[in-house]
């Protein structure tokens, strides 16, 4: 058994090793490798400390690779006072979770210890997610994003289940480090565990999807002198003519398909009818569909909007984004209605930026059936990376392609088993382009039919776990 004085010296030093670990392993540039090893120098010494030391240890190591996202959330408008929140309050779950392990570990209930602390963390960001408005944004499996094996998970589990997998990892790990009886078989079962996982995850990567309908999509992005937030109505129009003219380069190098960014210009009458006759017009001409994001301005609401013109149409379709990003758009009208439609590839849909990160808008296009998802967007240059994948997650997590071009960000083409197929950045030229094949194929999920089922299961699961805290042995 470990002397007092070793474990007053390994505590704090087993808390720095995670902190920076989870400081370099999380956050919207993560190391993906490092998360599943961060946590595993708290999980060691925790059990071997009374209660509040391991809280402490814990809570402090959360907080402090928590300090990655600081920056970042100053940028994006977040008050320093609600950041310190976004810190604070994760630290302390983590640091409860620890605890409730903790006992289970002590007691020589590995099983129970291995369960307990992924159930309560799941737990935790699962009703945040019902909760927040920034939906799952934040959560710790978007740091797995470039593992495509465990990412297979999410047509089954959902985000759920990358969540689990990623804590459970940790809290084995640090049980085969006990002399506790059973390990050996514990061990066993847990290698199992993993076989499962990853060859499934193999198995997916490998088995589809077809191509036999993918078109190429052309997206368009500039964030070229002001571009990206034009500020006169003349500037608004001029940048829309513009944007038409790549709209036909693309069309002359083959796309069947082309998008802009969100936001792309402000619009209201009677400038919305001239710029619809032109892109209709450009629309008729090549039969392409163009897909372009406005603000739309009418006397009494203020729209986000996705305007979409197809071939010999009499007028564009139209689609408002459902979740808002505050304070930018609070006074923004919120959208209901999702926009599917027939093409001879298959059904394609079209959502906007922040409404990727939320799981049930996708679920309800792959019940619609879409085999492709069209996304304008508008990142803030630094989360470029993070937001574009967290999209491409709800491609994988309900069984479609997408196309999302983005203003200060990423233009990137995926399939769903988030296969990154085509990429290029919105600073790479005054005018960037990217023309790439995208397989238009709808997968149904699991997860899609029946919805967040695991996120359900883990809060029963810590129920019934801390409820067997006060139970012998």
């Amino acid at each position: 058994m470990d002397s007092k004085r070793s474990r007053v010296l390994l505590a704090p030093a087993a808390s720095a090793a995670s902190a920076l670990m989870l400081f370099y392993g999380s956050g919207i540039h993560p190391h993906w490798w490092l998360m599943w090893i961060a946590m595993l120098p708290v999980l060691i010494v925790a059990p071997r400390l009374r209660a509040w030391p391991a809280f402490a240890v814990a809570a402090f190591a959360w907080a402090i690779g928590g300090v990655n996202q600081w920056s970042y959330l100053r940028t994006v408008g977040v008050p320093a006072g609600a950041i310190t929140g976004v810190i604070i309050i994760p630290a302390l779950l983590f640091g409860l979770a620890v605890l409730l392990n903790g006992v289970y570990t002590r007691r020589g209930a590995l099983w129970r210890a291995a369960l307990t602390l992924p159930a309560v963390w799941v737990t935790c960001e699962f009703l945040n997610n019902l909760a927040s408005i920034h939906g799952t944004f934040g959560n710790i499996a978007y740091t797995r994003l470039d593992f495509l094996p465990i990412l297979q998970l999410a047509p089954v589990f959902g985000i759920w289940g990358i969540d689990f997998c990623l804590v459970f990892f940790a809290a084995v790990l640090a049980l085969l480090t006990l002399d506790a009886p059973h390990r050996a078989r514990f061990a066993a079962g847990v290698l199992a565990c993993a076989l499962i996982v990853i060859g499934f995850g193999e198995w997916r990567l490998h088995s589809g999807p077809s191509y036999d309908h993918a078109i190429e999509a052309g997206l368009l992005s500039s964030d070229y002198q002001g571009n990206d937030n034009p500020e006169s109505p003349k500037a608004h129009g001029r940048l829309l003519r513009e944007y038409l003219d790549h709209v036909n380069e693309l069309v002359t190098r083959g796309a069947q398909v082309v998008m802009t960014p969100e936001t792309l210009a402000a619009v209201l009458s009677p400038l919305t009818e001239d710029i619809d006759s032109l892109y209709q017009h450009t629309a008729d001409s090549t039969q392409v569909p163009i897909l372009i994001g406005v603000i739309r301005k009418t006397p009494d609401t203020l729209l986000n909007e996705a305007r979409l013109y197809l071939p010999a149409a009499s007028a564009p379709l139209t689609y408002e984004k459902h979740h808002m990003l505050p304070p930018f758009e609070s006074d923004m009208l919120v959208g209901t209605t999702r926009l599917v439609f027939d093409q001879p590839s298959g059904k394609w849909g079209v959502a906007i930026c922040k409404d990727m990160d939320f799981p049930e808008l996708s679920r309800q296009y792959d019940n619609d059936g879409i085999g492709l998802l069209l996304v304008p967007a508008w990142d803030f240059d630094v989360d470029a990376w993070l937001h574009d994948r967290m999209a491409i997650l709800r491609g994988v997590e309900s069984g479609f392609s997408i196309a999302r071009t983005a203003k200060n960000g990423l233009l990137t083409i995926t399939d769903d088993r988030g296969r990154v197929l085509a990429e290029s950045s919105s600073a790479s030229a005054p005018f960037a382009s990217l023309l790439a094949r995208v397989p238009v194929h709808h997968d149904a999920t699991f997860y899609a039919e029946y919805g967040d089922w695991f996120g359900w299961l883990n809060v029963l699961g810590m129920a019934v776990l801390i409820a067997g805290l006060w139970r012998r042995n």
